[in-house]
């Protein structure tokens, strides 16, 4: 048996990494896009727009919401959303690796490019995301990353 990660393992271990640069004070989210080839295309992380001050060190008025509530006072950029942003071409993505699973919004997104897989360390309570995404025959797959 090895010791070598997974794919999986692999990218979610960087998107974890990528996490730490999120500048929300309710979440930090880290994202990766992969080719079909399994190679880096884009990657993001979750925050405020640029030269907006960082959530982290002046609040908005969404940070004290309970997760997935809330969502219109939230001043963030999804991860999902800053990497698709830096993508240079949308019809290259086939997974989308996210260390939180996709909010509803960044699945249409997502529904609008080439990406057939996504996955996710943590869950998130948009349920409505992980249908629409199946519903249009994409593969939800969370794999949680050991502690």
């Amino acid at each position: 048996m090895s010791d070598r990660l997974s794919l999986d393992e692999y990218n979610l271990t960087i998107a974890r990494a990528i996490s730490l640069k999120g500048t929300c004070a309710r979440r930090k989210v880290g994202c990766i896009l992969i080719n079909s080839r399994y190679k880096t295309i884009a990657t993001g992380y979750n925050g405020v727009t640029a030269g907006a001050p960082h959530c982290i060190d002046t609040p908005c008025p969404g940070a004290a919401c309970k997760s997935g509530e809330g969502l219109d006072l939230c001043e963030a950029i999804h991860a999902e959303q800053n990497a698709l942003l830096t993508c240079s071409n949308i019809f290259d993505i086939y997974i989308c690796y996210s260390t939180t699973a996709p909010c509803i919004h960044c699945i249409k997104l997502l529904l609008n490019t080439s990406c057939r897989i996504v996955v996710f360390d943590e869950f998130y309570p948009h349920p409505t995301a992980e249908a629409l995404w199946k519903k249009y025959g994409g593969a939800w797959c969370h794999r949680p990353l050991k502690q």
